[in-house]
């Protein structure tokens, strides 16, 4: 083969793939991916005032939100998610468009226990 036709080819061959780099850069991005979904979720338990409650109190009532089979119950709480989220999203928007009603009913539809000190 003519050396000029060789040099060519070389020219046009791909150059291999660098797997591990690859494989670096995924995880790297999958790391960063959960930091933040982690910052999120954080900042939403500040601010819908979760927060408030213990950790135990946290995961008990989030383990009961992600085993419940109820539609009608989960869309009741997307629907009030929603709500929550547009009226962050229009701070000047009138009290009365808000939901800012009453202390709201547990997922089992009793009121929460006050977070008070008990009296002796």
């Amino acid at each position: 083969m003519p050396r000029a036709r060789l040099s060519s080819l070389h020219q046009h061959c791909w150059k291999p793939r660098d797997f591990d780099a690859e494989l670096k850069a995924l995880g790297d991005k999958a790391r960063d991916l959960k930091s933040r979904k982690v910052q999120q979720l954080g900042e939403l338990v500040i601010a819908t005032g979760a927060d408030t409650l213990t950790a135990d109190e946290l995961a008990g009532a989030l383990i009961v939100l992600a085993e419940t089979k109820d539609t009608r119950k989960m869309e009741a709480w997307a629907k009030r998610g929603a709500a929550f989220f547009q009226s962050r999203a229009r701070p000047n928007a009138k009290a009365s468009e808000r939901d800012i009603g009453g202390t709201p009913a547990q997922p089992d539809g009793t009121q929460p226990v006050s977070r008070g000190k008990a009296s002796a």
